[in-house]
């Protein structure tokens, strides 16, 4: 009998108040990433209307990521003050307050800085999605928590992207951001009533607290205040394992961005998609990446519990993953929508299968340096959501195709591929004392 079977036979009846949770981050994160694309949805309309053109966009598009990318660690900061529960109700209130506003704007300074304010106020929500799976979870099921609350970013896209570009034709665009900061301010208010953390929680008993407990969960710590040194934050540079996994969510992070922010202009601008047509194929890749984020947890988590180590369990979903994402270059060889639309959901598959990235922040971090481990990890992650839309603003603008954008993105996608195969070595929870 291995470990998992005698903690299982040990403790029966638990509840099952974790999935409760984590249906809450699962709302919460298919608004954040509506909140992140409808700037994409918008941008056809909006650089029209206003006279952008492709560096300009490329340059707004970045800006929620200049922000995002700067607060993580301080975002990790105020988690680890504030705790998951007001941490997460101040910033989906605060994030949806700006996306509002943003409907007001009308040139490209004011656009620009209400677009960093709403990525200064999104910066706590992937760290705290992390806290809350680490701390509700055993290690044999985070992967699969990490794939199901991931899978929330593609649902909401793949289901309500059709819906913001019928708002955009039928309404305009700053309608776009009055709707979905209407809804997320009413969420915000749901999730502060409804979520608490595991030692606080009523409807969890001793028995679901142990399986936690026993399987590696970090049940106690969670909503616990921590006091944050800068030798701790330091810590979080001195291994290889780390800084591998930094580098590969990079890698991945910077795909994701492509299809946030200048895909669906790749269909209009690069395909001559009408806009309602553009926004339902549309759907296709981000039903790809829903699809990849579930089968990466669930084959993530069935190899552990077949008796693969940890790093195997772990790399191989990712590996396998980025190396789909590559595939986006194909789409530069290929004359049918059809295929193009194919090779786009192949790579964005991949994408979403690597996503369990973040399962290895939980896996690998210091227990009391959680939260700012993974607003570390997320800051080095959305570095590419600065680089990437400028990039290809810069390459559109300069050869008037998507042709080296394509290279572009495969070419980060293999250092992803080099850098878990070569750099992260082990997967382990490093102690706080231990030295690379």
């Amino acid at each position: 009998m291995n470990r998992w079977e005698h903690v299982e036979k040990s403790i029966p009846r638990k509840t099952n108040k974790r999935w409760f949770m984590l249906s809450l981050i699962f709302v919460l994160t298919a608004i954040n990433y509506l909140d992140r694309t409808n700037m994409a949805v918008a941008a056809s309309s909006m650089s029209a209307e206003l006279g952008f053109n492709a560096v300009t966009m490329g340059m707004l598009l970045s800006a929620f990521a200049w922000a995002y990318a700067f607060m993580q660690v301080p975002g990790g900061y105020i988690l680890e003050r504030l705790g998951p529960r007001i941490t997460y109700a101040l910033s989906l209130f605060f994030w949806s307050l700006f996306t509002m506003i943003m409907g007001l704007g009308s040139s490209f300074t004011a656009l620009f800085i209400i677009r960093m304010l709403i990525g200064a106020a999104e910066a706590p929500a992937f760290p705290t999605n992390n806290r809350v799976v680490s701390a509700w979870f055993p290690d044999r099921e985070r992967a699969t928590a990490t794939s199901i609350y991931t899978a929330a970013e593609f649902i909401g896209l793949a289901f309500l992207t059709p819906v913001l570009f019928w708002i955009l034709q039928a309404f305009g665009w700053r309608e776009i951001f009055y709707v979905t900061g209407c809804v997320g301010i009413i969420i915000s208010l749901f999730w502060y009533l409804l979520y608490r953390d595991p030692k606080d929680c009523k409807g969890v008993n001793e028995a679901e607290l142990a399986y936690i407990r026993e399987g590696g969960g970090q049940a106690e710590k969670a909503g616990t205040a921590q006091k944050v040194t800068a030798a701790q934050i330091l810590e979080l540079f001195k291994h290889r394992q780390l800084l591998g996994i930094y580098l590969g969510q990079f890698a991945n992070t910077s795909t994701m961005y492509f299809f946030l922010t200048w895909f669906p202009m790749y269909l209009v601008m690069a395909k001559q998609l009408p806009m309602i047509q553009a926004g339902f194929y549309a759907v296709i890749p981000y039903a790809g990446a829903l699809c990849g984020v579930l089968l990466g947890g669930r084959w993530s988590d069935y190899m552990l519990r077949s008796g693969s180590s940890l790093s195997k369990a772990r790399k191989t979903p990712i590996v396998c993953g980025l190396i789909c994402s590559m595939s986006i270059m194909a789409a530069n060889y290929a004359d049918s929508l059809a295929v193009i639309i194919a090779i786009m959901a192949v790579s964005f598959f991949g994408q979403g299968m690597a996503a369990i990235l973040w399962s290895t922040v939980g896996d690998i971090a210091p227990a009391e340096s959680m939260g700012i481990a993974g607003g570390v990890f997320s800051f080095v992650g959305n570095l590419a959501g600065i680089i990437t839309p400028i990039v290809i603003g810069f390459i559109v603008h300069v050869t008037d195709s998507f042709i080296g954008a394509m290279v572009f993105i495969s070419a980060v996608a293999a250092v992803g591929v080099f850098s878990l195969l070569c750099i992260v070595g082990d997967i382990h929870r490093i102690d706080a004392s231990e030295h690379s």
